[in-house]
């Protein structure tokens, strides 16, 4: 089956001096190639604050900044102004409180239900010693590109660690060892599994906080300090995720994958409490999947070690393909603590870009998502019964997304290449065919896996 050919999408950031202001800069992704006549998709930032995305088309004669900022302005200010995530949070933390002591909790708004109705928490001024994990497999190339992302971060106190999973040749050691010695720790692990590495480097992780992220993508300079801000400001928190954007759309694939969401998860914050269940995800917190990814994530290591840190029998690299992030999500607020969202942590990813990957990708996607359900419950029987209870509402709303498929995002949010549920770039059904099909092969993944961590002395 081949997919459609959609021209290449260029790839820029739009930076912004008001919602309605001037513009300040245009340009490319980081990385990547200039900005040519065509469609665009571009990063709206207001004075380096990411807030949306948009996509346009320019000709030779038009002056692409132009075009791109006249939709951003009527996108920015159709919303009203953009809140910054501690003015979001609060404004949604008092519309969450109900005038009447005895209301029910359903009859809130739905989107502050979503957020802590704690109070927002003061910032310290304080820095604390971050680790970056960065767990790879024989691709140098793209390793050193994330490397050297990582290697300007403004965070003032961070280490980096790479951690050589199964490797196959001694690529990656020479990489580290000569081009980046004294400024990148290597680790090796021989065990092949995304979590099994992620363990290695949470192990040799010398920080309070343990950032983690891949081999494909590029951070923005600011990412460390925007990941480590929200931790200073509530000592509950656990884990904070961020913003994945596509760092390139040249093919079928790539812009087929970010035409039906890609890695983002929008643009507003979020602060998902287990205390204070969202009511807008009946199964809460199963639904580890709208939490974040884990190219892009943050622990307290504390509680990441408290939670037992990441299921070894999960992730890229065993039978059960994914769902090692997920997993590691759940465990953390099952361990009473909490997790939030913030855009301003950014990376860009390069997805990958053949049919092919596509396919394994759609597949992974499904048995990652059971098998992480698996290991939850495995691990944590208890929690059992709280899956089964939500089971009712949890179907429900999913058909009542379903049906919503074919509305536009918010202004906010979206700025896709073809929105979602469009026929700008539709989803074939062999895919969707394909991520059930993993589905149902997800727990027998995990069964495989688990046996061969064992056999092989890996902590169950």
């Amino acid at each position: 089956m081949s997919l459609p050919a959609p021209r290449p999408i260029s790839v820029a950031e739009l930076d912004l001096d008001a919602p309605d202001g001037g513009v300040l800069a245009l340009r490319p992704a980081p990385g990547g190639p200039p900005v040519v006549p065509g469609d665009v998709y571009a990063l709206v930032r207001l004075r380096g604050r990411p807030v949306a995305t948009v996509v346009g088309s320019f000709t030779v004669d038009e002056d692409p900044a132009e075009v791109l900022a006249a939709l951003a302005r009527r996108r920015l200010t159709d919303a009203g102004s953009p809140r910054t995530d501690a003015e979001h949070l609060a404004a949604s933390d008092r519309a969450a409180r109900p005038t009447d002591p005895a209301s029910d909790r359903a009859a809130r708004p739905t989107e502050p239900a979503s957020l802590s109705t704690d109070p927002e928490p003061r910032p310290t001024n304080a820095s604390p010693h971050l680790s970056v994990v960065l767990a790879t497999r024989e691709r140098p190339a793209s390793l050193a590109r994330a490397l050297d992302s990582l290697l300007v971060q403004d965070h003032p106190d961070h280490e980096l660690i790479v951690v050589d999973n199964a490797p196959r040749t001694p690529d990656t050691h020479d990489l580290v060892t000569r081009k980046y010695a004294g400024r990148v720790r290597y680790v090796r692990e021989d065990t092949p599994g995304l979590a099994v590495a992620h363990n290695t480097g949470l192990a040799a992780a010398r920080g309070a906080l343990v950032a983690f992220t891949d081999d494909d993508v590029i951070a923005d300079p600011h990412w460390l300090t925007a990941l480590a801000a929200p931790f200073a400001a509530d000592p509950g928190l656990g884990c904070v995720t961020g913003l994945i954007l596509p760092a390139r759309l040249r093919t079928p694939a790539q812009i087929l994958l970010e035409s039906h969401g890609g890695f983002a998860k929008g643009f507003a914050p979020r602060l998902y409490d287990p205390a204070r269940p969202p009511a807008d995800e009946p199964l809460f917190p199963f639904t580890a999947g709208s939490f974040g990814s884990g190219a892009n994530m943050a622990f307290r290591a504390e509680a990441l070690r408290r939670a037992g840190g990441f299921d070894p029998a999960t992730g890229t690299g065993t039978p059960a393909k994914g769902g090692d992030d997920l997993y590691a999500f759940v465990a953390v607020l099952s361990a009473g603590f909490r997790l939030r969202y913030t855009a301003e942590a950014l990376v860009w990813h390069h997805h990958r870009d053949t049919w092919q990957d596509l396919r394994n990708q759609a597949y992974g996607y499904g048995a990652g998502l059971t098998a992480y359900l698996t290991a939850t419950l495995v691990r944590s029987p208890r929690l059992l019964p709280a899956l089964l209870a939500r089971l009712p509402r949890g179907l429900a709303y999913a058909r009542a997304m379903t049906a919503r498929r074919g509305e536009t995002e918010d202004a906010t949010g979206g700025g896709v290449p073809g929105e979602h549920g469009t026929h700008h770039h539709p989803w074939p059904a062999a895919l969707s065919r394909l991520e059930r099909r993993g589905m149902l092969y997800g727990p027998i993944g995990y069964a495989k896996a688990r046996m061969r961590t064992r056999r092989g002395k890996a902590t169950p």
